[in-house]
């Protein structure tokens, strides 16, 4: 195992910081603040204006991180150059972006749901619709996560991962816990077609974490993580064996030799909204990199816009 051969028999056990003391997010991170950017200013000018096509919104964000990562070219720059979060300098570093964002996104063709842009299988739409479940009812989390994750990947098992986690989300922060969610976001799901990889998946997650096998055995038979149901398996199997310790189920979803920063990032979403922000290691969230820009973002989803003008207000540039 990589992991272990460079950080020892028990792999990852820590933050990993840099050089500047920081612990550097991943693309994973810089899409999931312009997943809320697009859910913010949809929210604001739905208010302003009566109406507002959430996809459309969330997809001029994506314009925009995309402006951040060198490829201005011909995207319509009436939705990249404003806003704050493309002022902000250090979201233009590139962190391994995926190529199926970064070719989806330059085509200059929107994907839905019923016109898939490709055929893609990768995780790179559930990992980044965290912020849907935030900000959206349950009863409307699971289709709007969809639908931003189709922007980019086309396979219907891919984005139909994205409307789990989403949907997850919004139970937890209704009052749910993280088993009672994932009942939940089942029974959803099962209403798609094309359901079947994503459910199967999902529940040999949760058959796993109620059994004896070994941690490190368990994820290795859910996958590694590249395909979103697996993705999203992978991380709630993690926040399901250790809800109640954030430290231990990232530890254990990051220490594998998949795609350990998305599942990483997934268990995060999950037990950050079970678990509150109390509920990390503090000294982990002032290493964060950027940690500032985050928790404004999620403090601004959690506002709800019950006064869009005072949120503007707050908020210049946007």
């Amino acid at each position: 195992m990589k992991i272990k051969k460079k950080y020892g028999e028990s792999g990852i056990t820590d933050l990993i910081v840099g050089i500047n003391g920081k612990a550097e997010i991943t693309d994973d991170t810089q899409m999931t603040l312009f997943t809320a950017e697009g859910l913010l200013r949809a929210e604001t000018r739905k208010q302003e204006k009566g109406n507002c096509h959430v996809p459309s919104a969330v997809y001029h964000a994506y314009l925009r991180w995309l402006h951040t990562q060198g490829y201005p070219k011909d995207v319509e720059k009436e939705f990249i150059y404003d806003g704050w979060l493309i002022k902000v300098k250090d979201l233009h570093a590139r962190r391994g972006p995926g190529s199926t964002c970064l070719s989806a996104l330059s085509s200059g063709r929107m994907g839905t749901m019923k016109y898939p842009i490709n055929n893609s299988k990768g995780c790179g739409g559930v990992m980044r619709v965290a912020p849907v479940g935030l900000f959206c009812r349950k009863e409307e989390a699971f289709q709007i996560a969809c639908e931003c994750a189709a922007l980019t990947h086309g396979h219907l098992s891919r984005y139909l991962s994205a409307g789990v986690l989403a949907h997850i989300i919004a139970c937890i922060i209704e009052g749910a816990d993280i088993e009672e969610a994932v009942k939940d976001a089942l029974m959803v799901l099962d209403a798609y077609n094309g359901k079947e990889e994503c459910s199967i998946a999902i529940r040999e997650a949760v058959e796993l974490a109620n059994s004896s096998e070994e941690p490190d055995a368990a994820i290795k038979l859910l996958g590694e993580g590249w395909v979103g149901e697996e993705a999203i398996a992978i991380s709630i199997y993690c926040a399901l064996k250790y809800r109640d310790d954030f430290k231990k189920a990232l530890c254990a979803a990051v220490n594998h030799d998949g795609d350990s920063d998305s599942t990483g990032a997934i268990t995060g979403n999950i037990l950050g909204a079970y678990l509150g922000i109390n509920g990390i290691p503090g000294e982990w969230i002032v290493k964060v990199e950027l940690a500032d820009v985050i928790m404004r973002i999620a403090d601004d989803l959690l506002v709800r816009f019950e006064n869009t003008r005072e949120w503007r207000e707050r908020n210049p540039g946007w």
